[in-house]
């Protein structure tokens, strides 16, 4: 369908401000305009209760957990941000993350890793399972429930959250009931008509994709291995999995790919594309009103498996 008059709206009013695409913004650049993503987002709503919390000796490992109200034990979905390895934090997805705590009635763990070029391939995956482990064996503390928990991420947020529930799986612990992958990369040497077609224009161009990747990774060794190059892995056994890709995004492609793999190895899988939309769009909750299909197909997925 064509492009969302909001999403153009948007692209228009960024290009007036002289945006550059990542790649050209250097690391801090691209920082500083992930972080600028809570411009774009709705006031927080509902009544919840938010505490920082460090899960590691790391000052990197940090997480917010987010209780609603509601009978406790209450479920839980550990949330990863994206940001491309190289950005994101915890105030950037603050709202998402409080939404998803009101409208699922779970508590919502939202937690950072250590971002690249600082720390590389495979520190943030290493974090993120450290994350999921530690709220496994503390969130009974905070209220939720150990054998209730639920993983999703976004871009690349989505990506460590995918690995992180496979490695639990592979691991034998912790329980996870559910993942929900939002654009997520699935595969850093993918050649796909998406990656093509929306090369430039729709705020994640293919250069700033490759640029991301050569911030994490070290060597052609890491691009393959089965923690970033998803597919690589065994997906037998993996918990009810929501896939949503969005129309105009150079990862649309893979992330579909990605849902098929998991429903042919015996998977209860699901995917949702969202056309007209593009790559980024969920954190942009009011400047795209229509950012809140992605948030009510997460809700739906999470509330139905937990």
């Amino acid at each position: 369908m064509p492009l969302d008059p909001d999403v153009r709206a948007l692209i228009g009013a960024l290009d007036d401000q002289g945006f550059q695409s990542f790649e050209k913004l250097g690391v801090e650049g691209t920082r500083a305009a992930v972080a600028s993503f809570t411009g774009l987002q709705l006031p927080k709503r509902g009544s919840c209760r938010s505490t920082d919390v460090s899960y590691g000796p790391d000052p990197a490992h940090r997480a917010r957990i987010h209780v609603p109200p509601g009978d406790r034990p209450l479920p839980v979905v550990v949330y990863v941000h994206g940001g491309g390895f190289v950005a994101g934090n915890l105030d950037v997805v603050d709202e998402r993350a409080r939404a998803l705590a009101v409208d699922t009635g779970a508590i919502v763990v939202s937690v950072t890793y250590r971002l690249a070029p600082e720390a590389r391939f495979p520190a943030a995956h290493d974090d993120v399972f450290a994350a999921l482990r530690w709220t496994a064996k503390e969130i009974s503390a905070h209220g939720g429930d150990p054998d209730r928990i639920a993983v999703m991420g976004d871009s690349a947020g989505g990506t460590l959250a995918a690995a992180a529930v496979i490695r639990a799986r592979d691991e034998g612990e912790p329980p996870v009931r559910a993942q929900v992958l939002v654009y997520p990369l699935v595969d850093p040497l993918a050649d796909t008509a998406s990656r093509r077609e929306f090369a430039e224009g729709y705020l994640l161009h293919l250069d700033a994709l490759q640029w991301f990747g050569a911030q994490y990774v070290s060597g052609p060794e890491d691009v393959t291995d089965p923690r970033l190059a998803l597919g690589r892995n065994d997906l037998a056994g993996l918990p009810p999995t929501l896939v949503v890709t969005t129309e105009y995004d150079t990862l649309r492609d893979e992330g579909e790919a990605f849902a098929a793999a998991l429903e042919n190895a015996g998977v209860r899988a699901a995917h949702r594309r969202m056309d007209g939309l593009v790559h980024a769009a969920y954190w942009a909750s009011a400047a795209i009103p229509r950012s809140a299909e992605i948030h009510e197909a997460a809700v739906a997925h999470l509330r139905r498996n937990l």
